[in-house]
């Protein structure tokens, strides 16, 4: 059996290799490409922007001589990871590296969200990163190398308030993340949770409101770079920023209750909210 304490992490994410990366049109998912890129590994790249795929595959295969394949698939519809890896079999496109990026939140109080928005926030956040790590998964450990980068956030730390959805979906990503790693480390396949807090990208736009950003914002660039060098170390999960981490560490010296109720001030639109009772259109991603 091989030991996640025995692999090269630069021979696992150098040149030759291919990481797929959803969420890749923009934000922390462009970020991971630019990154892999220069280290040399292919990409596959997802969202549901063809357009923006297409050209930041074009320049990354220029600048780096990389192969970089896109993929343009909305994920939050049933059906589309079993689709998205079908096409990766038949291209024959083997996946090094799996980052689980893809995701968006809403703000305000749960019954005046869509339940078509709320729906598709559960299916984008949740099952189609657990559906993809299935898919992709067997066949890392069979190769006895691989890994899986789900990025998650500190508001899956804690119950919040007004983000009641995206909150528990992150706080799912980061349970289930920490417990494959638990099942992964020694047989060679590096498993992590990126938990940033705000990054400077169209997430808050995606929102609504930048009034749920609390605290300095990060850049994209150096929140996949932290997760890049936390994977190759083998750590179960990671929080960028020493504010971020005070923040996630709360929750275990406070009350529970008291953590929510500081939240809900905190996260409490500004403004009257009318319940939506008519579908609403999709929201951009991250």
């Amino acid at each position: 059996m091989t030991t996640s304490t025995s692999l090269a992490p630069a021979a696992l994410f150098s040149h030759g290799r291919r990481a797929l990366i959803t969420g890749a049109s923009g934000g922390i998912g462009e970020s991971f490409a630019r990154l892999l890129a220069a280290r040399g590994m292919d990409l596959v790249l997802v969202a549901r922007s063809e357009d923006k795929l297409r050209a930041l595959a074009a320049e990354l295969s220029q600048a780096h001589g990389i192969r970089a394949e896109v993929l343009a698939t909305d994920l939050s519809r049933p059906g589309a990871p079993r689709e998205l890896h079908a096409a990766c079999e038949a291209r024959g496109l083997p996946v090094d590296l799996l980052i689980n990026n893809a995701g968006f939140g809403s703000h305000g109080p749960f019954e005046a969200n869509s339940f078509e928005r709320e729906h598709e926030q559960v299916m984008l956040n949740v099952t189609a990163l657990v559906d993809l790590t299935h898919l992709f998964l067997p066949a890392m450990l069979s190769r006895g190398a691989g890994g899986v980068l789900n990025v998650a956030s500190i508001a899956g730390y804690q119950p919040v308030p007004y983000m009641a959805v995206y909150a528990a979906t992150k706080a799912f990503v980061l349970s289930f993340t920490e417990a494959l790693w638990g099942e992964t480390r020694e047989r060679g396949v590096r498993v992590l949770a990126l938990c940033p807090g705000p990054v400077e990208t169209g997430f808050f736009d995606a929102v609504g409101s930048r009034d749920v950003a609390v605290g300095p914002m990060a850049t994209p660039e150096q929140v996949a770079a932290l997760g890049l060098r936390a994977l190759e170390q083998g750590r179960a999960s990671v929080v960028p920023g020493w504010r971020n981490r005070f923040q996630s560490a709360l929750p275990r010296f406070l009350p529970r209750t008291l953590i929510v109720q500081v939240a809900a001030k905190m996260m409490k639109p500004r403004a009257p909210v009318t319940p939506v009772l008519a579908p609403s259109a999709s929201p951009a991603r991250r």
